[in-house]
Formats: structure tokens, sequence, C-alpha cells
């Protein structure tokens, strides 16, 4: 059977919601872009967002970019899996297309955060698996976010702060992947996706399978 959903004899998959949250500086957006590059049938989800647009971001393709009052539309009619408000802006997640990709066997990758990921979870359970991306130690993180040369020290000090706050939820995910190295760290989670596409439940038409099978060898 293929990844993207495709089976043989009518045994098909439905597609996962695949959730990855760290705190700033632990790898979750290198691990995101690897997974996207390397996984066939994996697709990275479209928020909408109330932000303007940045230089370069195209709309459909790097967010949905929505006024207020579409944004609060759609939170009143039900149209977002989750949202949340950060820095004044709004961003969420469209319901439909999720479904319409789960549908058709493919999967849908998140990077958001442990709020966005309770609401996926009180939503869609059973779509839903979770990985919570951890740094080797807090030298190790403070090291990464200043590698990374984007922002000021008092930037740093502030991420540093809020990831005590965002590591407490750790427990509230499936999978805890503890990024020592990045190639170690990818290769985790994509056994995990790779694991996860297998799961019994997942495959439609198992049963319909399996009592093919039973009649043949009853022959």
């Amino acid at each position: 059977m293929s990844s993207g959903g495709h089976g043989f004899d009518g045994v098909e998959r439905r597609g996962l919601m695949f959730v990855l949250s760290s705190p700033s500086g632990a790898g979750k957006t290198t691990l995101s872009r690897l997974l996207i590059e390397r996984m066939p049938g994996l697709r990275m989800s479209v928020s909408a967002t109330t932000r303007p647009k940045r230089p370069g971001e195209v709309d459909g393709r790097d967010y949905l970019f929505v006024d207020k009052s579409r944004f609060e539309q759609m939170v009143g009619q039900n149209e977002l899996l989750e949202w949340a408000t950060v820095f004044d802006n709004r961003y969420g997640t469209p319901s439909a297309p999720v479904e319409a990709a789960l549908s058709a066997g493919q999967d849908v990758l998140f990077d958001i955060d442990w709020q966005g990921t309770q609401q996926l979870r009180e939503k869609a359970r059973a779509d839903v698996v979770s990985v919570f991306i951890l740094p080797p130690s807090a030298a190790d993180l403070e090291k990464r976010l200043h590698t990374r040369a984007q922002d000021s020290d008092e930037v740093i000090r502030g991420r540093m702060s809020r990831a005590s706050h965002e590591m407490s939820h750790w427990a509230e995910y499936d999978y805890i992947v503890i990024n020592h190295d990045i190639d170690e760290a990818f290769a985790e989670v994509q056994s995990i996706l790779k694991a996860e596409r297998l799961r019994r439940e997942r495959r439609t038409g198992l049963t319909t399978f399996v009592r093919k099978l039973q009649q043949q060898l009853e022959k």
C-alpha cells in the first residue's frame, strides 16, 4: 500500500494529522521541512491569518490571508479546527481542506503549539498523532537561539522563559523526541509517522479484505 492512501484489494488508509510542537529553537521547523521534503503523501497545513502579508509570501501557499471580520465568521461558523491570537493577530486551521486531505489518504503536518494541539485533540482525537521535540539541555537551546542570529538578547531571554512553560505540557503528547542530533531526531520522527500510517484503525476495508482471505482459505 502506498503512503498516499491508495491500497490494494480495497484496503486503503485514512490520513492523519501529524503534529510537531517544541519550544522555539528546539528544531521543530527544520524537522517539519525535512518531513515535507522526504516523506511522500505528507502536506503542510496552511493556516488562515489576519496578519498582513509579508514580502515574498503567497496567499494560499504560506497562509490564507483574511480580514478580521472573515476570521470571526470562520470561528462563528465552526470552520476552524483550532485557532489562537498571537500578538494581536489571529491564526487558525480551516477544517475543510484538512478533512479533504485525510479522506484522500493524505497526511497533514501541523507546526502548532500545545494549545492548538489540545484543540485538535478535542475535535478529532482519532486522527491526531502528536510529537513534542525537546532540546538536550537548556544551554543547548540558548546556543541554538543565539546561532540563528534572528533575535536580540532580550527576545532570546523571553523565548527561554516561555520554553519552560511550553515544556510543562510534554506529557500531553503521544511521543517525545529529544533532539541531540537533527539527523537522529528526523529518523525518529520519520519512524513514528511510518508506524502510525500502519495502524489498523486507519486502514479502511481491512475487514472485507480479511473475510475474502478466509473465504479463499476455506475453499
